[in-house]
Order: structure tokens, then sequence, then C-alpha cells
């Protein structure tokens, strides 16, 4: 497909240039000319060197860790292009950062995943795409529209022929349920659920298992990786439980701290996660697979550039 043209215009941060350049590439679209740098003194500063004028303008950039800095580049960005006379500006974000603090855990807690979603309408946003919120309902949060891509179609098409119908899907949570029956339908196979206490914030007491999952492979599925902590106990309790060979999937691969060193301590045989967030050299270990989402996004560009439903993509 040719989307070239003065009419549409992508542009990226230092976030993920990768995948930008791949959903460029499926686009058959030339990634902006633009640089965002940063002053002696630790502020960004960005250059947009070509004109922008009524283009309908698409920034791909996931706020992912270093999150503040990504988030001001995205910010600065939207507010550059805006006063440059950009048409429409979407915001692109495949992993949102803050998604986490959506709730007022406990007295006088911030809900910074609100704040956010402010912050980058006033800049300029005229709407948001992004990928697998933690929390559906953030799509709430916002005051201009937001399309939510699902990365559980992409994650269960690489396992389709990898694994045999003797396989269960588990979730490492009861509050993945949803997303665990989801991704279990695409390949007609049946769940568990991990039944845990959480004593507190990345700490995980893992409590039962409710399901069949004795002799069987297994597949844990979840939408974000942190620490890690969460997900390497369920693949050993899952193995105590008596599953033969454990697998595990997530759309986003934060695998801060001593996420690796845990995963390759693990009895997890393959993590397979997205691009949403690209994978420093230190985390591209022989555990960790990577499939791309660059031509889902694409897709959904090119369908919010056309005014057509994006909602279609999951028909």
């Amino acid at each position: 497909m040719n989307l070239s043209g003065k009419c549409i215009k992508i542009f990226t941060g230092n976030a993920n240039r990768d995948l930008a350049v791949k959903i460029c590439e499926h686009l058959d679209a030339e990634l902006g000319d633009s640089q965002v740098l940063k002053f002696s003194d630790g502020e960004t500063a960005v250059n947009i060197n070509e004109t922008v004028r009524g283009s309908d303008v698409f920034i791909i950039q996931p706020t992912c860790p270093p999150t503040n800095d990504n988030l001001m580049e995205l910010l600065i960005l939207i507010d550059a292009l805006r006063r440059a006379s950009a048409g429409r500006i979407s915001a692109v974000i495949p992993y949102y950062g803050y998604a986490r603090q959506d709730r007022k855990a406990k007295a006088r807690d911030p809900i910074t995943s609100k704040l956010v979603a402010n912050i980058l309408t006033v800049a300029g946003a005229d709407r948001v795409l992004c990928m697998d919120l933690h929390a559906a309902q953030l799509q709430g949060y916002f005051d201009i529209p937001v399309d939510h891509l699902l990365g559980g179609p992409i994650l269960a098409d690489y396992f389709r022929d990898k694994i045999s119908k003797d396989t269960v899907i588990v979730s490492p949570d009861v509050g993945g349920v949803q997303r665990v029956r989801n991704f279990a339908s695409m390949l007609d196979l049946p769940i568990a659920i991990i039944e845990k206490r959480r004593p507190k914030a990345n700490v995980s007491e893992v409590m039962n298992v409710i399901g069949d999952i004795e002799g069987k492979d297994v597949i844990i599925v979840d939408d974000i990786i942190d620490t890690a902590g969460s997900m390497t106990k369920a693949a050993k309790v899952l193995q105590d439980f008596g599953a033969k060979k454990v697998y595990a999937c997530c759309t986003h691969a934060v695998l801060s701290g001593p996420a690796i060193e845990r995963i390759q301590d693990s009895v997890i045989e393959k993590l397979v996660v997205t691009d949403t967030i690209p994978l420093t050299k230190e985390k591209q270990i022989d555990q960790i697979e990577v499939v791309s989402v660059a031509p889902i996004f694409a897709e959904a560009i090119r369908r919010i550039y056309q005014n057509e439903s994006v909602s279609k993509l999951f028909d």
C-alpha cells in the first residue's frame, strides 16, 4: 500500500525507532524528517525538518523506560507539530506508560494514567492509538478518540503451529481471566487460573492452580512483564502441579531490574514478547523471542488515515 505524499506524515522520537521504521515499511511511506535531541542541561529539543501544514500526522512513540524522557519527547513533538499547523495529530503509543497507576489503591494515591491522558490532550493530540492498555477502561480517561489494539492475536498466531492440542492456557492471576479466555478461544484450548495473594508491589505469593494442567504443556499469558517475579514464580508452581513444558508470552516486555536473570534461572522454555518496547542488547537472550506488532499498527494507521473502521481488524 502506498501512502507516501504530502497528506500523511509519520514521525518518531527515540523510544522505539526500529518499530517506527518497520511500520513505515509496511505502509510504503517515508519516516518524517525530524530530530529529537537533548540540550547539555538535559532538556529535550525537537527539530521538524519538513512542512506538515494540513497533514495527517502520526507520532510513533511508546512511553517505555526511560518513561519520563520518552513521554516528554512525545509531548514536545505533539506541541511542535501543532504549532506547525498539522491538520490532525495522532499519538501512536504502542506501550502506554503509567497505565498501572489507574486507580487509588490507598489513601492519597495519584491516578497518574488519567493525568498523562490529560497532558497528551492539552499538548494537542487529536487521537490516540495504543495496544493492550493494562485496564481497558483507561480509554475513558481520554476526552479524545482512542483506538485500542490487541496483542493477543499476534501472540496466538506464533503458537498456533508450535503446540499440541494437549496444551492449557494459563492466567497468572484472576484479573487476567478475560484476556486468557480470548487467547484460548483463538487456539481452541482450555484454560487454568493461578490464584495468588500479593502482599506488596512486585511481590507475589502463589496459592493454588484452578484447572487441570497435570501432564500438559502450558502457556502463561499476560499483558506486561516487569520484574518477572510473578511470571517466574507462576511457572515454577505450574511445574510443581505437574505441567510438562511451561511457555509464557506477553505484549509489553518491560523487563526491569532482575527480570532477565530471573527468566534465565526459571523453568520457562520460551518467553514470546512483542516489539512494543525495544529490547536492549543485554535483554536479547535465547529464551526470549520477539514478534512484531508493526503490521497491525500499519493497518490501523492506514484505516485511521482513510477514515475506515479500526474495529474491523478484530472481526
